[in-house]
């Protein structure tokens, strides 16, 4: 099989493997909503591939997950208050979580390609169409399998337990404000001119080498656990997504590319080495 063949390959298999996952969200009316928001979140993903591709730019890929979680959110919360006639607190936080979230990321990787004026993951990807129609396939799958959980608990009865919702908001927090302080750390030290070519090892990144990203890995955890008290039969299948955000962040579109590009850049630098030496990759080390 080619390499082109293998990537159609792929996007047959991500159709697959949500269309499975929309129908394991019984009773009908939940599996109705499921399949609208998976329309809805690969719809946005095609519409913006298209020019992209044909201007060959990934300025708007980041953008265009943020509105893709935006939008997604919004349609399901406006469904539900159609379905069920109102909004729980359960439906309220869990649309404003991921809001915050989505707001903020955004919003900080776009004015990042702004400034930067490139995304080097995309330097081999945006050249070929079918790599770039699976990275954009891949945002849609990343999308409607972090929101997964939400979308669930989003088409089910207006029904708030307490507990999960106190333990996951708290969990969402600490992954949230992690990820925060992480990317501020980072832009802080190279917008600094003495850190030129320099990487960094100071503040959480002592503690991991990619710290950010286990905030986002603890903060989808949290979602997950605010919608346990929701699941039924097949729909336990949600608790797939603490790993699911795991494997992506570290053998698909983070953690593994930019190992790549550090050890080019730095890879015979003693203090790097040593860097790697002491950091975990990805789990941090708080002691």
């Amino acid at each position: 099989m080619n390499n082109i063949a293998l990537r159609y390959f792929f996007i047959l298999l991500i159709i697959a493997l949500v269309g499975g996952l929309v129908f394991a969200g019984t009773p009908t009316e939940t599996n109705t909503l499921l399949f609208e928001a998976a329309l809805l979140i690969f719809g946005i993903q095609i519409l913006v591939f298209l020019p992209s591709f044909l201007a060959q730019t990934e300025h708007f890929y980041d953008l265009t997950g943020g509105v893709t979680y935006l939008s997604t959110m919004g349609f399901m919360a406006y469904r539900h208050q159609q379905l069920f006639g109102e909004w729980d607190l359960r439906t309220s936080v869990l649309t404003a979580l991921i809001a915050l979230w989505a707001i903020r990321l955004s919003s900080f990787l776009f004015s990042r390609v702004k400034r930067v004026g490139k995304d080097g993951r995309f330097d081999r990807l945006k050249t070929s169409f079918t790599r770039f129609l699976l990275t954009w396939i891949l945002q849609g799958l990343w999308v409607f399998m972090c929101t997964y959980p939400a979308l669930i608990a989003l088409s089910s009865p207006s029904d708030t337990e307490f507990l999960f919702l106190g333990i996951g908001t708290s969990v969402w927090a600490l992954g949230w404000i992690y990820e925060v302080v992480a990317d501020n750390q980072k832009t802080a030290f190279n917008k600094d001119p003495k850190n030129a070519g320099k990487f960094i090892n100071t503040g959480v990144w002592t503690q991991s080498r990619h710290p950010n990203y286990v905030g986002e890995f603890i903060l989808w955890t949290g979602i997950t656990i605010i919608a346990i008290p929701v699941y039924e039969g097949l729909q336990w299948a949600a608790l797939v997504t603490p790993l699911f955000v795991y494997l992506l962040l570290n053998k698909v579109s983070g953690v593994n590319l930019l190992e790549e590009r550090a050890d080019e850049k730095w890879g015979e630098n003693e203090d790097y080495q040593a860097y790697k030496e002491k950091t975990p990759i990805f789990f941090p080390k708080l002691f």
